[in-house]
């Protein structure tokens, strides 16, 4: 009897650590949409087990602070605000903050003009020096250099697309690869461009580029965990498309599915997508069909579908998957609501669990 009671005393701390560290709030970022009014910038803490969201403040982000990123280093948010004029002038713009883990507090401390405006994407650099942009509106992305303190300091590099075969450039996600290249989707024009980064300069040099079809619109793109596939989602013709990376972060097509249900009758536009903490199902979201799809990962890196769910609301423009892997929210900017999901560890499927929090023009969310 004695010899199992080590084993039995392990499996009990094991499920009770599981089940408490859930019970445990933890800390959700949400940015949306200015142009009703109100503040861009929320913080909660969410409670997973019970669906809880507690706001511990909110914060004025800019106007339309339409997607942001964080600084691990220096405890900052740098919010991207999607406007084509910042502060009176021409441009859109950057919206540093402050964060405070202690009381949950959010203080905007510098904003920036960006050149020409509307960005609608913003990501920092793995050393955390500069901060990328891809301006929709303006047919631009632009390079944002950080000071000692992670201040927003300067525009080092601008560079801005002309129309090609009567079509107009829109730049709408652009970071960095596991390959140290950096990537940038292309909807307007129905590409894929490469660039080199020069660290010291902050300048972008082309190195490569893949087009799409006409009519594709890629739009946010995830790499799986050893960097030789990049998946993307495309937003015009509602499809998910797996490519093969190389060694030296060039890109190749090998696989386009689409996103939507085979009866769905009517508009959708595909919007986010993100890779599951098992590393074993991708997600991505549509607009219209108001779902999130579900592919299964297969040993080769190629995907097949494994189901859909509802969303909870319209229009989901962005999701997030919590950092434990067991949880997924959507935003859903029509309907103004952010939805708790369980994902099933079996299917990969989110399973509604009836919690929500009720917040206009929800766009942005993160962990």
């Amino acid at each position: 009897m004695k010899k199992f009671l080590f084993p039995v005393l392990v499996s009990v701390l094991i499920i009770t650590t599981s089940v408490s560290s859930f019970s445990q709030p933890i800390r959700l970022f949400a940015g949306r949409y200015t142009d009703s009014g109100g503040k861009g910038l929320y913080l909660f803490d969410l409670n997973r087990e019970s669906g809880t969201f507690k706001e511990l403040s909110e914060a004025e982000a800019g106007p339309n602070p339409s997607y942001f990123c964080l600084s691990k280093k220096k405890g900052l948010i740098y919010a991207a605000n999607e406007v084509m004029e910042f502060n009176g002038v021409n441009g859109g713009g950057v919206t540093a903050l402050k964060y405070d883990p202690k009381n949950g507090s959010i203080e905007k401390i510098k904003d920036l003009l960006v050149p020409d405006g509307g960005p609608c994407f913003i990501s920092i650099t793995p050393d955390e020096s500069y901060l990328l942009l891809a301006n929709y509106s303006s047919s631009s992305i632009s390079v944002v250099k950080l000071d000692a303190d992670g201040i927003p300091d300067s525009v080092t590099d601008k560079i801005a697309f002309p129309e090609n075969d009567g079509k107009v450039s829109h730049p709408h996600m652009i970071s960095f690869g596991p390959s140290g290249k950096v990537y940038l989707t292309d909807l307007g024009l129905d590409r894929i461009v490469i660039y080199d980064f020069d660290n010291g300069t902050g300048k972008l040099s082309q190195s490569g580029i893949i087009n799409f079809p006409k009519g594709t619109g890629p739009r946010h793109f995830v790499f799986n965990s050893s960097g030789t596939k990049m998946y993307v989602i495309c937003e015009l013709n509602s499809t998910i498309s797996a490519l093969d990376v190389d060694k030296d972060g060039g890109l190749k097509l090998i696989q386009t599915l689409s996103a939507l249900a085979e009866d769905f009758k009517g508009e959708s536009n595909c919007g986010d997508i993100h890779l599951g903490n098992n590393k074993q199902y991708l997600y991505g979201s549509n607009r219209g069909e108001n779902t999130i799809v579900v592919f299964k990962i297969e040993t080769d890196g190629k995907l097949k579908l494994a189901g859909r769910t509802s969303c909870g609301g319209v229009w989901p423009r962005n999701f997030v998957i919590d950092p434990s892997g067991k949880y997924l929210l959507t935003a859903n900017q029509k309907s103004g609501n952010i939805v708790l999901y369980k994902i099933d560890s079996k299917s990969g499927l989110p399973v509604a669990t009836s919690k929500e929090f009720k917040i206009d023009s929800p766009v942005c969310l993160k962990f």
